[in-house]
């Protein structure tokens, strides 16, 4: 009984945080055929870790037509030890990567990324409901892949 009573305060927190960020499928379209929408993920989990929660504000991926900011943690094991350990591989910035949008299977659309000037990432991969919430599936060259989940906004909402 304890437990429960922790849980239901989490579970509302949880919905008021989410409700204001609902989005329809007229707004987000529009972001996505543009390429200009911000992902913001609420969770971080990879192959073979922990789920870790992440504070909204201090993470995203925005994409533009020219560019693709990325200010991801990374949480997982490299088969390869890095150049420079002291730097995060989802920290980065791409200027050349190819950019393909497909409707999802039921609703939505699936967004794939390859960038093409990094050398580490192989695909960035997008799943996103007709509402905005979202997957972002990461894989790498020598890591192990990184799934988030969140939410797609507006670059003015984020």
């Amino acid at each position: 009984m304890r437990y429960l009573s922790t849980l239901i305060p989490l579970a509302a927190a949880s919905l008021m945080i989410a409700s204001p960020l609902t989005t329809s499928a007229q707004s987000v379209k529009p972001n996505l055929d543009s390429q200009h929408y911000v992902f913001q993920p609420w969770t971080a989990q990879s192959l073979s870790g922990p789920l870790h929660h992440l504070n909204a504000d201090d993470f995203t991926l925005e994409i533009t037509p020219n560019k693709i900011v990325s200010a991801l943690p990374y949480y997982g094991r490299a088969y390869v030890a890095p150049m420079d350990p002291t730097t995060n591989v989802l920290d980065f910035k791409s200027g050349k990567f190819t950019y393909t949008l497909t409707p999802g299977k039921k609703d939505g659309w699936i967004v794939l990324i390859k960038p093409q000037d990094n050398q580490e990432i192989q695909q960035l991969l997008l799943t996103i409901s007709s509402s905005g919430y979202s997957s972002l599936q990461v894989l790498f060259i020598n890591r192990d892949p990184i799934t988030f989940n969140g939410i797609v906004l507006a670059p003015d909402r984020h």
